[in-house]
């Protein structure tokens, strides 16, 4: 099958709609004929602005799918990531005190 046999029929609504453009933008002297083929092209803009959006609207919903399935698996990377983040790091006491030990003992030796 060609591609010009597979296209559907455009809505009513579509029609309706392009035509309401074309009589708007009618200038005077135009023939019912030139309206005719500017709503033609009107509706032909019209389902191809409804064929993108439908384009977006699936490739949103892949996306979506794919975060969804990511956020399935994450669980699990979250548990290993909140595990390895509660390690608390405690500073001993010891160099503290040697430090100053060591700061008190170059005072001392200073005030001589």
């Amino acid at each position: 099958m060609s591609k010009t046999t597979q296209q559907t029929a455009p809505s009513p609504e579509t029609q309706a709609e392009a035509l309401k453009i074309a009589r708007a933008t009618q200038k005077p002297g135009q023939t019912k004929e030139q309206t005719k083929l500017i709503a033609q092209g009107i509706q032909k803009g019209i389902e191809q602005y409804k064929k993108q959006q439908k384009a977006k609207a699936r490739e949103r919903d892949k996306l979506r799918k794919k975060q969804v399935k990511s956020k399935q698996a994450q669980p699990e990377q979250e548990v290993m990531t909140t595990v390895e983040s509660q390690v608390v790091y405690k500073q001993h006491w010891l160099p503290w005190v040697l430090l100053v030990l060591s700061w008190g003992g170059f005072a001392a030796y200073l005030m001589r």
